[in-house]
């Protein structure tokens, strides 16, 4: 590909500059159309009779606008272009995912496989509204309050995790807010001083890179053993920060090894990097010991620790919460302060599950759900053996609200949820998890266990092997 920008010797504007123009010009009008590969740095500097450094630059600035993408070891791509029917595309804006991350569905389906889904059976209705209409009584608390988080929860939370998630923390340390997005945003603030190279899972969970692709920064996929992230692909990554979910992976549920935490740790002081641990499951482990959370095996550790009560109580309430290193919580400081940052939390449920922990309510709620949930999700697996047998695989059993179902026999994917969705089933196809295969389509699916009633599992899997196993 003869790629010939009019560059002008004598314009005031650099010459990284009119080439970043020329580009996006091009790939706007469709000139460069998507997946087109850009010419290497170092070719297209020799063609120009350029030094490398305008190329790059030009090529990072088209990179951070998501006009272009990276693929390790492959070069740079054109990304698509999302064109609305009778405008064009705003100069800089980063394109569109051209395939949705998930898909919301408000069917109803008569088995419902949801696999973020909540059981709400045993909510404690009664001790909550108490809580909570106590608060209404305090006019203080509808002025605004710390964009931190209410002080008192923050040092619920962080006893809450000393105690029983294994981490190192003080109240200082933890940072709430109203939803996972509103903190992914704050950490790509707290973290673009960096190179802005992000490691992730791949397969895994898209929120959180998604939103750091949209702040400028690099996904850098990582591939998975059968243990969990390559820490060895991540040291010649590049990446500055890691995004996994050591106790649970998302989707495939495998559990990190100590021996690797503790290497992904020597990873992260050795290049000066940051781990993020999303626990998002971490309180639910149904056989064996509790699996303490990678931020408290090191003092100081170089880890922000993200969670919420989403999973354990009610997404409703809108209470997410991060523990940032102390060597971060100047930045944080700094950004509330710059930015004008207000609470993102509703006060009134942040006392209110303040009370809630320090009563005892929450870790006797906590047990509770625990043995509701380890109920569904021994069905969930007796079930499958009973109608699978040895037509199908489970991988992430014994934590989280899902597992992963694997046919033996392949098919595809997408076309085995359409037969399930026209019985009455919902599954999610695992294809959506990846990063840099959004074509794949064998046959795996997430079956979530928590919310679907107890007395429905069995008959919700037997009818999906009535409906799938004559096909494949």
């Amino acid at each position: 590909m003869l790629l010939v920008p009019a560059l002008s010797e004598n314009h005031e504007v650099p010459y990284f500059i009119q080439l970043y123009h020329y580009f996006k010009k091009e790939i706007i009008s469709g000139s460069l159309p998507a997946g087109t590969r850009l010419p290497s740095i170092r070719v297209f500097a020799a063609q120009l009779s350029l030094s490398a450094t305008p190329v790059e630059l030009a090529y990072q600035q088209l990179l951070s606008e998501g006009f272009i993408a990276s693929k390790p070891r492959s070069g740079y791509y054109v990304q698509p272009m999302h064109m609305f029917s009778g405008l064009t595309a705003a100069a800089g804006a980063p394109p569109l995912p051209s395939r949705p991350i998930t898909a919301r569905d408000s069917r109803p389906y008569a088995y419902d496989f949801h696999m973020s889904k909540n059981d709400f059976s045993l909510f404690p209705h009664k001790i909550w509204r108490s809580l909570y209409q106590e608060q209404l009584a305090n006019p203080d608390l509808l002025q605004y309050g710390d964009p931190q988080g209410e002080p008192a929860l923050r040092e619920s939370i962080a006893a809450h995790l000393r105690q029983f998630r294994g981490l190192r923390c003080t109240a200082e340390q933890v940072v709430i807010g109203g939803d996972q997005y509103t903190l992914c945003s704050l950490l790509c603030l707290i973290l673009q001083g960096s190179s802005k190279r992000l490691g992730i899972e791949d397969p895994g969970y898209h929120l959180l890179p998604a939103a750091f692709r949209r702040h400028g920064f690099e996904m850098i996929p990582i591939p998975l053993q059968e243990d969990g992230i390559d820490v060895e692909k991540l040291y010649t990554s590049r990446a500055s920060s890691v995004y996994i979910s050591p106790s649970h992976q998302f989707p495939r549920g495998m559990t990190l090894p100590i021996a690797k935490r503790h290497a992904l740790l020597d990873w992260a002081r050795s290049t000066d990097s940051i781990i993020i641990e999303d626990d998002y499951d971490g309180e639910f482990r149904y056989h064996g010991r509790p699996i303490p959370a990678l931020q408290g095996l090191l003092e100081d550790s170089p880890v922000i620790y993200m969670c919420s009560f989403a999973q354990s109580l009610a997404p409703a309430l809108s209470i997410h919460y991060m523990v940032l290193p102390k060597a971060l919580l100047p930045l944080y400081h700094h950004l509330a302060r710059e930015l004008y940052l207000e609470h993102s939390a509703s006060r009134l449920n942040q006392i209110a599950m303040h009370y809630f922990m320090e009563r005892g309510h929450f870790e006797k709620h906590l047990r509770r759900m625990r043995l509701l949930y380890q109920k569904k999700h021994d069905l969930l697996l007796r079930s499958i053996q009973r109608y699978f047998g040895d037509r199908a695989a489970v991988s992430g059993r014994d934590a989280g609200f899902h597992i992963l179902l694997t046919l033996k026999s392949g098919g595809s994917a997408r076309q085995l949820a359409a037969v399930a969705e026209k019985a009455g089933i919902r599954v999610t196809p695992m294809s959506y998890t990846w990063w840099e295969q959004p074509e794949n389509d064998d046959p795996e699916f997430i079956l979530g266990f928590g919310g679907i009633p107890e007395n429905l599992i069995e008959e919700g899997i037997r009818r999906l092997a009535e409906v799938w196993l004559p096909l494949i």
